[in-house]
């Protein structure tokens, strides 16, 4: 079975299409993960507008990673399920879309980096790292995250 063979499969299992064809189902996901994606944003932008040294420069930045960490997994947890409802229902679409392989690529290296970089660094109460390492973590966690907002809305237009 190749992948697009796959794809194709899971798009048209009687459940998916079920979805598909409910009026309210699919904009129901829909609106779940955008309310992910608002809550896992501001988890982030918190964090590493503080890393880039732009706000809440009197907060340390592990107290501000720890608070927002509930809501950034809060936010995952909304995101990931509902995402790939989605993807489920226009699977064979997404297999020809380079935005989408753009938006899970750049998904796969954002969840590397913030488990295995970039949290371990800044959740120590006497972080280690220079204020250029601060800001390298914080740009690198942007533009990966903002690559993936992108390929969202890039897979969302007609």
């Amino acid at each position: 079975m190749t992948l697009l063979e796959l794809f194709q499969w899971i798009q048209y299992s009687p459940p998916l299409v079920a979805m598909r064809g409910s009026p309210w189902f699919f904009p129901a996901i829909a609106g779940i993960h955008l309310l992910g994606l608002g809550v896992l944003g501001g988890a982030v932008l918190l964090v590493d507008l503080r890393l880039l040294g732009l706000g809440l420069a009197r907060q340390p930045v592990a107290v501000l990673a720890r608070d927002a960490e509930r809501w950034l997994l809060a936010g995952l947890a909304l995101m990931l399920p509902t995402g790939v409802l989605l993807f489920m229902c226009f699977a064979t679409k997404y297999y020809y879309l380079t935005a989408f392989w753009v938006k899970l690529t750049a998904l796969v290296l954002v969840l590397a980096f913030t488990f295995l970089v970039r949290r371990p660094r800044i959740m120590r109460d006497r972080p280690d790292m220079t204020p250029f390492g601060a800001r390298v973590l914080g740009i690198v966690s942007l533009s990966l995250w903002t690559t993936i907002a992108l390929g969202g809305r890039l897979i969302g237009l007609p």
